[in-house]
């Protein structure tokens, strides 16, 4: 019997995809079609998003018909998006609780930290893709965080969710793209919106649909008034099959 023992404190991950779900557009695909060729690049986008081509194919294929630019000038350009203001709130929630907030992005690094600068929350940690300046008059992309045995993503978030969180952990995903079906599967509880919305909809996966943060602070804070919560047991399934695969 534990009598006199204080029960042990709750330990929480939230992880949270960028564009679309943070940002109201997908700054991604925003700059390629402003400085490169529209009509290539909504047709690229397409095949990404019916998984024709994967995400490093997609981002390389971008790439290729992006006009010269700097990533200066692309930086300037990400400073007229607007993220969901009650990321805010989700903010200072974590804050308030110790939980600590991970980004996970198949965009790139320079367009989130210049947003996240911006808002004056750069402390938060990002995972994602990134540019370099090689001297060819336009940027060149580099995945720091691809996994060779997944064929799909160029910054694999599953990864991610798995490195930096434990079993004894409740991991928290929000999103709203195909880059988010992945890692949200091992996480025990899912914010889904739009296509990620669609996925689990059709797969039977359980998750609470949100239109913006409030909504999902809202949700938080009636799980964390729970005397007692459960683990999604599809998500300890997955975690512990992956841990046998090494």
């Amino acid at each position: 019997m534990n009598i006199g023992l204080e029960p042990l404190k709750r330990v929480y991950k939230i992880f949270v995809d960028f564009d679309g779900t943070i940002t109201k557009q997908d700054i991604g695909e925003q700059l390629f079609l402003q400085y490169g060729d529209t009509e290539k690049a909504e047709a690229i986008i397409k095949r990404i998003s019916s998984r024709e081509l994967t995400f490093v194919e997609g981002w390389k294929a971008l790439f290729e018909i992006l006009h010269s630019v700097s990533i200066d000038e692309l930086t300037n350009f990400v400073h007229s998006f607007e993220i969901d203001k009650a990321f805010h709130r989700l903010v200072s929630f974590a804050r308030e609780h110790q939980i600590e907030m991970i980004i996970l992005s198949d965009g790139f690094e320079f367009y989130i930290r210049t947003i996240l600068e911006r808002e004056n929350i750069a402390d938060i940690t990002v995972y994602s893709n990134r540019l370099i300046e090689n001297g060819s008059g336009k940027p060149k992309p580099v995945f720091p965080y691809r996994d060779e045995e997944c064929k799909d993503c160029a910054n694999c978030k599953r990864n991610h969710v798995i490195e930096n969180s434990g079993d004894d952990e409740f991991t928290i995903y929000i999103g709203n793209g195909s880059s988010d079906v992945c890692p949200a599967q091992y996480c025990d509880f899912i914010f889904a919106k739009d296509s990620l919305r669609k996925f689990c909809e059709k797969e039977k996966v359980t998750f609470f649909p949100y239109d913006n943060f409030n909504d999902v602070v809202s949700k938080l804070e009636t799980l964390f008034a729970k005397k007692r919560l459960k683990k999604r047991h599809q998500a300890e399934l997955r975690r512990k099959n992956l841990y046998k695969l090494g």
